[in-house]
């Protein structure tokens, strides 16, 4: 007799209700779509609107120090997950949490639509970036609990969630961006945070047939340890406005400071898991062989990251972006790499399924991914030099290589952490992947300040060989990784 899953055990006919895939997915598929929708779309239009001019409707800000802003802004929402995970875990659990989450970042859109000048970016960003990486870490952790551990469904299913993400992502440019460029920057916020609302509907609706262990709170807080966590939260809270205050933090530094935030945090969740006297031998050898997978992530999402950055720039003044007498908004470039994606994530979906056992197991994936990576920014070398002369066609064929670096390393990234994590700490060992992505994250934003557009040729060269070497060298060490998985590939 074939097995279903429910709260994750066996227990009669297989579910295939999506696409072959269990129907709870759908819902989760929906509502990352429209968050996508509208952090990407906000995100395309976000580095411009911060140092294009006031006459442009922009701040008038620096573009060094808004590729840091959009860096560490990013890097935030990742770094947030940890916030997150930690509610799901211990507070509201996953189903909850998604939601509270997801109205936090609608809020934050509405923020930077309707409040004037820096003021809007001042209380938007951090509310979304709060609620983003609550739902980002919930959102992946229930796909994740849709499978049991040795359903070979669980890479296809979340490559079909993250085609849902792209979705999402393809659509959200071009329509903040149209938005942006007949109506104003305000406009394109404020479509952000009506995608956002549809995607709170859609959810609510689909919220009752979710699996019950996702509204399960897997280690609550005693009534004795609340105080002290809100106080702890409160203090974090002072001691940034306090930096804010003296003039430690700025909006100069601040991608600095969400890279050693970062790097603190990591540490401290990986020495929180391997001392945890609730882990197996088992469990703790694959927290072990997560390490590597971590720092090469991180290497992997420094590098693709830029795409609103570096990437983002380059299109406002390399690329041409004229068609006869029309110009396409520059945030129109941020929905090429969604629509390879839409067009490949099916794809990879099908051939991980077909190959079943026999498919490359993650950190080959991993270390792939990271040389194609490599190999996209070196691509960057043979295209003409000088203002608006770079082809739209030409910069679709690096983000191709984007798309495929991001294929073979990010749906098996999010599938991986979930088969890794101890059962305990399942939702925050999601916060730590992300916790990578945080990192990498934040480091394009100070990578993107050595860009120099008159001087590329270094800058292209030095990163991309960098990221090839750290990818053969993964790929070199996969024997010993494998071993510390534990059976798990």
């Amino acid at each position: 007799m074939s097995t279903s899953l429910k709260d994750g055990e066996p227990t009669g006919e297989l579910d295939r209700g999506f696409f072959g895939q269990p129907r709870p997915l759908a819902n989760l598929f929906g509502v990352e779509m429209w968050e996508r929708f509208s952090f990407y779309g906000m995100q395309g239009i976000l580095l411009i609107y911060l140092y294009y001019s006031a006459a442009d409707g922009g701040l008038g800000i620096s573009k060094s120090t808004a590729s840091g802003i959009v860096g560490a802004y990013g890097g935030a929402v990742y770094l947030a997950t940890i916030l997150g995970a930690w509610l799901a875990d211990r507070v509201l659990g996953r189903e909850r949490t998604l939601f509270y989450a997801a109205s936090i970042v609608m809020l934050g859109h509405i923020s930077l639509a309707v409040l004037p000048d820096r003021a809007g970016v001042a209380v938007g960003l951090p509310l979304i970036a709060l609620g983003s990486g609550g739902v980002k870490a919930n959102a992946t952790s229930m796909v994740g609990s849709l499978y049991a551990p040795e359903d070979e469904r669980r890479d296809a299913g979340f490559s079909l969630f993250y085609m849902g993400i792209n979705i999402g992502a393809f659509i959200g440019p071009l329509l903040t961006g149209w938005f942006q460029e007949n109506k104003g920057f305000h406009w394109g916020f404020g479509l952000a945070a009506v995608g956002m609302f549809f995607g709170l509907v859609q959810y609510t609706v689909g919220r009752r047939r979710l699996p019950e262990e996702t509204r399960v709170v897997a280690n609550p807080l005693e009534p004795s340890e609340r105080l002290r966590y809100a106080l702890g939260l409160v203090a974090f809270a002072v001691v940034v406005a306090a930096l804010f205050a003296v003039g430690w933090m700025d909006a100069g530094n601040l991608s600095d400071w969400v890279i050693w935030i970062t790097v603190a945090a990591s540490i401290g969740y990986f020495a929180l898991l391997l001392t945890s006297s609730h882990l197996s031998d088992v469990q703790r050898s694959r927290v072990w062989a997560f390490v590597p997978l971590f720092v090469v992530n991180a290497v992997f999402w420094s590098l693709y990251q830029q795409q609103f950055t570096v990437v983002t720039q380059y299109s406002d003044e390399r690329v041409d972006r004229t068609f006869g007498g029309w110009t396409m908004p520059v945030s129109w470039v941020q929905s090429i790499n969604p629509v390879f994606i839409i067009v490949l994530a099916p794809v990879f979906a099908a051939v991980w399924q077909r190959l079943g056992p026999r498919q490359p197991s993650t950190p080959v994936k991993f270390g792939v991914g990271t040389i194609l990576m490599g190999i996209a920014f070196l691509l960057f070398l043979p295209l003409p030099t000088g203002e608006n002369t770079v082809s739209v066609v030409a910069l679709a064929g690096v983000l191709l290589v984007f798309t495929l670096a991001e294929l073979f390393i990010s749906p098996p990234g999010l599938s991986v952490t979930t088969k890794l994590a101890p059962a305990l700490y399942n939702t925050q060992m999601v916060a730590l992947y992300f916790l990578s992505i945080a990192l990498g994250t934040a480091m394009s934003g100070r990578l993107a300040a050595y860009y120099d557009p008159n001087d590329e040729t270094g800058y292209f060269l030095i990163i991309g060989l960098v990221a090839i070497v750290v990818g053969a060298a993964l790929l070199l060490a996969v024997r010993p990784v494998r071993k510390l998985m534990a059976g798990v590939h």
